[in-house]
């Protein structure tokens, strides 16, 4: 017997609008896949069923463009015990405990209503993760605003980073590491990339495949209400000037109720009662049961009427799309529920059995002892549609000649510069927001190239970061997107950590132009290509489509979130030199690369030229010889090389350790201005008291290695014992910018 004749006519709603092609388009499904749900259906859909293949099959849940693609990313690996499918990532960092993690998107929420946006994208990923049975015990995020003059750009850098701070910190969980640009390509669509990682027993992870015909369904946590609804619908569409009209999908936190969820599932979770469980996140009621469902193989039939909502009259169409935070559901092991009630209870947490699994397959929904919809599982998740997108290679752009430029002469004017500008001054404004301490087990705190946070009583830590360069990745899709991995990879390796595995979080504009859909590709391809070659697989991760405003489109930015264990947290090192008189040597190749460069744009004001190349064999042999000597305790701090270049990164190191730093000549056979602020990769600034055995040791194992200088106990910065800023100086331009910035007066129209 077919699906569609084993279905039911469900009972209409009140006043249930008769389903039109405009209805249809307001719901994000084109033509065509519409006509496939009939197909499927057997006849035409109820509004509740409508909306409910409308957030599957949207974008955001279904990945009907970039699927394809992301299928060709390493995801396994020695310590991967958990790959892509499930909330989150798993991986073993030994002693029987399992990190797990995932990064995911609130963009165009938090553009509409930046507090309750951002708040909720950090209580969203923090439960795909204990979801799984872990606690949390690291938050990052990765943020890109617009233009700073945008009229619109403050309030919302302020509205973001007050939602993080204050759902993190309620949380009790410490933001320890993120990033923040800016770029005008983001003035009407920002990127709010929230990332959480915790900790749990590698043998009691929890996943959500259903199992067992007849378990009770359950429904936790909070009451459902009108929040949220489309809300994964809004996350798969282009933004235009209207966008302030979407202000109700966006969800409502309380981090308050979430810290009591957190304990709750906790507390559960340490028994044997829960078969299966997952976060009510986008699309809410809906994705969480149709996915319990089809990965178990079973129907489900739910009750609405026992639903618990915090508003009256609410209909099935908006009971199954609300995204009201704070909820789970769960399949409990029969005889199990009076015990879980009570944990719930003891919480002061909602606890209803709202349905049953059920061998037809189908998805049934019951209100007022009348079906009010009835869909077959498997189509909703097998049949979404995949799109092999045409797409246009982004051709490489002309190398530019350094030669070929005139630059300013005085290169300390352009470090002062540099540093104080909106991309590479300090963001202590920001994470000085965030509670980075509480838990008492951040080793490493925000402001260098990887946070790390303490494994328990023992030697070992967790380090974490997070990384992209967009104007790499427009410039060449596959560079930029390898390099994102290596830089992550390097962040890591500078703190002394061994590089387990990323996280990922595609943004990109609208799949459905060639050009958009060709920085997917290529910024795929060089991720992958990249993971593959330094040992670093993808877990899990999010894919963040159609961020356009009125047809234009953000910079390509896959952001890479990464984690690495370290061994023994007492040979940690930062990007602070420990006292004068060490000497500052650079490991890898110096070439002057200056196309795409921060230098070129900020100095220069153009935004142009290859991006610098990545050779990622250079990457490991570099980053392997770098971490050895940091665990054999040859360098007291260590810094990679990124944004800026070589002269931003030393006067990085000599602000985080108030040292003064005399430098050699540049190079000889490069410009002075390409051998300071070139944006070569595959490099590390590294401070050591024996520079000589760490540049012998390099040798052997043909590594480049050049001392640079030395730290001294003056507070300047001096080039070749001629040019010198004091570090007040670079410190009051670096410090500066973001706190005068956010307390400027707001300009009267």
């Amino acid at each position: 017997m077919t699906a569609s004749a084993k279905s039911k006519t469900p009972t209409h709603g009140r006043n249930e609008p008769t389903i039109t092609p405009e209805i249809v388009r307001e719901h994000g499904l084109k033509p065509e896949e519409y006509d496939r749900v009939v197909q499927f259906m057997g006849r035409e859909p109820t509004m509740v069923e409508l909306g409910i293949v409308s957030v599957m099959w949207s974008e955001h849940c279904s990945y009907k463009s970039s699927r394809r693609w992301l299928k060709t990313l390493p995801t396994s690996g020695k310590v991967v015990i958990q790959g892509p499918g499930e909330n989150a990532g798993v991986i073993d960092i030994g002693g029987g405990l399992a990190a797990v993690f995932k990064m995911e998107s609130h963009n165009h929420p938090s553009f509409i209503e930046p507090y309750q946006g951002a708040a909720t994208g950090v209580g969203g990923i923090m439960r795909d993760v204990f979801t799984m049975g872990a606690r949390p015990v690291a938050n990052l995020n990765a943020l890109r605003f617009g233009d700073p003059k945008h009229p619109k750009t403050r309030h919302l850098v302020g509205g973001v980073v007050a939602g993080i701070g204050g759902y993190g910190n309620c949380m009790g969980v410490p933001t320890v590491a993120g990033e923040c640009n800016f770029h005008a390509a983001y003035s009407g669509n920002i990127l709010v990339n929230a990332m959480t990682v915790g900790i749990a027993s590698k043998d009691r992870i929890f996943y959500s495949a259903a199992a067992g015909v007849g378990n009770q369904v359950v429904y936790v946590g909070a009451k459902t209400g009108r929040d949220g609804i489309h809300g994964a619908t809004m996350a798969s569409a282009e933004f235009s000037d209207d966008s302030e009209a979407k202000r109700p999908t966006v969800q409502v936190g309380d981090p308050f109720t979430e810290k009591l969820l957190l304990e709750a599932c906790l507390e559960l979770m340490a028994t044997d009662a829960i078969v299966a469980i997952q976060d009510m996140g986008a699309a809410g009621l809906t994705c969480s049961s149709v996915e319990m469902a089809d990965k178990g193989g079973l129907g489900v039939e739910l009750d609405l009427d026992k639903v618990p909502v915090r508003e009256t009259h609410m209909t099935p169409y908006e009971i199954m799309l609300s995204e009201s935070q704070e909820r789970m559901l769960m399949v409990l092991k029969p005889g199990r529920e009076d015990m879980a009630r009570k944990v719930f209870q003891k919480y002061e947490l909602d606890f209803a059995v709202v349905g049953h699994l059920t061998t037809t397959g189908r998805l049934i929904l019951k209100q007022g002892g009348k079906v009010v919809g009835d869909m077959p599982v498997k189509p909703l998740v097998e049949q979404a549609p995949l799109y092999d997108r045409p797409f246009v290679e982004t051709k490489a752009p002309a190398v530019i000649d350094t030669k070929t430029l005139q630059v300013p002469s005085d290169i300390l004017g352009s470090l002062k510069r540099l540093l104080g500008s909106p991309d590479l001054c300090s963001k202590r404004w920001i994470w000085e927001q965030y509670d980075h301490l509480v838990r008492g087990d951040t080793v490493i705190r925000p402001g260098g190239d990887a946070a790390v946070v303490r494994l328990g009583d023992g030697p070992k830590g967790l380090a974490v970061t997070s990384d992209c360069t967009p104007r790499y990745c427009q410039a060449h899709p596959k560079t930029g997107g390898a390099q994102a991995v290596a830089e992550a990879w390097r962040n890591l390796t500078s703190v002394g950590a061994d590089p387990l595995a990323v996280t990922d979080n595609l943004n990109f504009g609208n799949p459905e132009k060639p050009a958009i859909m060709g920085q997917i590709v290529g910024c795929i391809q060089g991720m992958g290509e990249a993971c593959r070659a330094l040992d670093f697989p993808v877990v899990s991760g999010n894919v963040s489509l159609y961020n356009e405003t009125n047809g234009e489109a953000i910079l390509p930015t896959p952001v890479i979130g990464a984690v690495g264990l370290v061994p023994d947290i007492a040979r940690c090192v930062t990007i602070a030199p420990k006292r004068a008189g060490e000497t500052l040597i650079l490991i890898g190749v110096t070439q002057g690369w200056i196309g795409a460069s921060v230098y070129l744009r900020e100095i220069l004001g153009r935004e142009e030229g290859a991006p610098p190349p990545v050779d990622l064999a250079a990457e490991k042999r570099n980053g392997d010889f770098v971490r050895t000597a940091i665990r054999a305790g040859r360098v007291s701090a260590c810094h990679d090389l990124s944004d800026g270049g070589l002269l931003v990164a030393a006067a990085e190191m000599a602000l985080a350790a108030n040292l003064g730093l005399n430098l050699d000549p540049a190079q000889a056979g490069l410009p002075e201005f390409a051998w300071w602020f070139g944006e070569d990769q595959a490099r590390y600034l590294v401070s050591t008291s024996d520079p000589g055995a760490l540049i012998k040791e390099a040798a052997k194992s043909g590594i480049s290695a050049k001392g640079l200088g030395t730290f001294t106990a003056a507070s300047a910065l001096t080039l070749q014992g001629a040019q010198s800023i004091s570090l007040d100086e670079l410190r009051r331009a670096h410090e500066g910018w973001l706190p005068a910035y956010m307390s400027a007066p707001v300009a009267k129209g």
